[in-house]
């Protein structure tokens, strides 16, 4: 590391003449955090990283928050840590950029960190924290110096620039990779060979994260609970989207402030997917018009400043009220998730709930009429002919990332059991493509999806968000409380 780095200026910056620089390095009052801040759940992280240690004795572990990515030319996307950072740190702010949580062998873990710029000059009086874009104070804002991390924390801290070092000794080392390209440099150097792969490491990091302890459970209740708030401000804001060309844009503008407003944000990128546009997983364009005889299918989540977010889908009538052919298909999907949620209970098989939902699903297709062979023969894994109108799985962990714990181990999750603690999605659907000439003309287009975030119990599972409305009568009688 130079003492002099180059600083991330823009093309349009202007000099800095020696006067100017001189007149900045002085008389700035301190500002010192206060003394008694903590990150949130303080008390939680300890027992996490020690678990994390204990699962590779004597190796050092490597967390990296993770580097900024370019949205376009000098300007970045926003930077959210890496979960497994924040999971181990309770560190979620913008100003990770770069850091890294590393356990030792013997289990001590150490945060390093770029602590906050010198104001009297700094990186060798290069100005950092007026003249930096990325990392200057004036642009971006404070970080902490080396001391506050380590009260907001209770971790060891070390300057960011002392990393490079952990890679010239001869310490088995673990590396989470694919998150930080200047960590994988350095990982990947030739002294650095004994760095050991890191699949064991992503997997340890996830299974870690599988059972939530009881802060975690608060933190997503909160953020289910604000989303629940946002979905009324999307019925609300219906009015006004109805009118406008664009309306599926106006009710993600309708959520997404909320998400901003009581959270960090969404969770994930909000699906507002109006008629045919529903029949698309993932619709994130979110340009459609709206058609008041049409059902709307909201998807949408509220990231807490903690990073935990929700993930819920409702289906909604764009007039208010279900149309005959909506509320049969409405009316299957609902059955489906309710024979997924009764299978939840500890010790149950994770893929339980799913089967349970699908065989709903196809006893209620093949009832229709729609598939060629019967509902028990489509449900067998060398036919799986259902599918052809609900492609996805029913249901995922969820966490700090909406679709958490990806990177453990099938036997650990997806072959799993359920476990108290847990918590996952349930969200079966039904996508009835406008092109499908498999099905009769009132079916065509008609996408319905329902999700529910439950946290698994000693004796079931509790439904954290009941406070938003599932049945087709209590829907049509919230939407009509919230439109006056």
């Amino acid at each position: 590391m130079t003492d002099q780095p180059a600083l991330n200026t823009g093309s349009h910056d202007l000099p800095v003449s020696p006067a100017l620089a001189a007149h900045m390095t002085g008389q700035w009052a301190a500002t010192p955090l206060p003394a008694d801040a903590r990150v949130p759940g303080y008390a939680h992280f300890p027992g996490r990283r020690a678990r994390l240690a204990a699962a590779f004795p004597g190796e050092r572990l490597l967390v990296p928050a993770g580097q900024l990515k370019v949205r376009s030319n000098d300007c970045d996307h926003r930077f959210r840590p890496h979960s497994a950072y924040a999971h181990l740190t309770g560190l979620t702010g913008e100003e990770q950029v770069g850091h890294v949580l590393v356990v030792e062998p013997d289990g001590e873990p150490v945060l390093y960190l770029r602590p906050r710029s010198d104001r009297s000059g700094g990186s060798g009086g290069s100005g950092e924290f007026y003249r930096d874009r990325r990392y200057g104070e004036f642009w971006v804002g404070r970080r902490a110096d080396l001391g506050e991390a380590a009260r907001l924390t209770g971790l060891r801290t070390a300057h960011l620039d002392d990393l490079p070092e952990l890679f010239t000794g001869s310490v088995p080392t673990r590396v989470l990779s694919g998150v930080d390209p200047v960590l994988d440099a350095l990982a990947g150097r030739p002294a650095a060979a004994h760095a050991a792969p890191d699949g064991r490491l992503a997997a340890a990091l996830s299974e870690l994260r599988l059972v939530k302890d009881a802060w975690e459970v608060e933190q997503l209740q909160l953020s289910v609970d604000h989303t629940t708030a946002g979905f009324a401000d999307v019925v609300r804001a219906l009015p006004a989207a109805l009118r406008h060309h664009r309306g599926e844009r106006v009710l993600e503008g309708a959520f997404n402030a909320r998400a901003r407003a009581e959270g960090n944000g969404t969770g994930y990128e909000t699906i507002v997917a109006s008629g045919a546009h529903a029949c698309v997983l993932h619709w994130i364009r979110n340009d459609g018009p709206l058609d008041a005889s049409k059902l709307l299918l909201l998807d949408a989540g509220v990231e807490t400043d903690t990073l935990y977010t929700a993930d819920l889908t409702r289906t909604l009538p764009l007039s208010g009220t279900f149309a005959p052919a909506q509320r049969d298909v409405y009316q299957l999907v609902l059955a489906a998730q309710d024979a997924a949620i009764a299978t939840l209970r500890p010790g149950a098989s994770f893929r339980a709930f799913h089967r349970a939902g699908m065989r709903v699903i196809a006893e209620g297709l093949a009832a229709w009429g729609l598939l060629p062979v019967p509902a028990e023969e489509a449900l067998r894994e060398d036919s799986g002919l259902y599918r052809r109108y609900t492609l996805c799985g029913s249901g995922h962990m969820l966490g700090l990332d909406v679709h958490d714990c990806a990177k453990a181990r099938a036997g650990t999750y997806l072959d799993g059991v359920l476990e108290e603690g847990m918590v996952l999605t349930v969200e079966p659907g039904l996508y009835l493509q406008p092109d499908d000439l498999t099905l009769p003309p009132e079916l065509r287009g008609l996408g319905v999806r329902i999700e529910d975030d439950l946290v698994i119990t000693a004796d079931g599972a509790r439904l954290m968000s009941h406070a938003l409305p599932r049945e087709p009568d209590a829907v049509e009688s919230w939407m009509g409380d919230l439109l006056g």
